[in-house]
């Protein structure tokens, strides 16, 4: 039996800021963009290259807004996330290195974190 994440929820308090921050600035790709009803607007960004998507949300969860922290992202190059972050005005720590994997990451504007990960090969 296969269990595949495919759709995490992100708490915000502003769809059309969320929006053009991931994807103007992070660079997330544009899936969906559809108002159900008055109280219910379905946005799913995609990740570059990632089979799990994130639906920007209101009103589907109980998270509030910007307490979502811990996702995590996988890149082949640390260095070059970060400045493509920088480049598009997205504040990135320096690339810190340990022995699991070379770290960088971000914040959106209601204060969600997310962490960027080179995995290292062991050995």
């Amino acid at each position: 039996m296969d269990f595949r994440l495919e759709l995490v929820q992100v708490p915000v308090s502003d769809i059309d800021r969320a929006k053009a921050f991931y994807v103007d600035q992070v660079g997330f790709v544009a899936d969906h963009d559809v108002t159900v009803s008055e109280e219910l607007r379905f946005v799913q960004l995609t990740p570059p290259g990632s089979a799990c998507s994130i639906v920007l949300d209101l009103t589907m969860t109980e998270m509030p807004p910007g307490s979502l922290h811990g996702l995590q992202v996988v890149v082949d190059d640390a260095d070059a996330a970060r400045e493509h972050l920088l480049a598009r005005g997205v504040d990135a720590p320096a690339v810190q290195d340990l022995p699991w994997g070379r770290f960088t990451g971000f914040t959106d504007p209601d204060g969600n974190t997310w962490a960027i990960q080179q995995i290292v090969p062991q050995g």
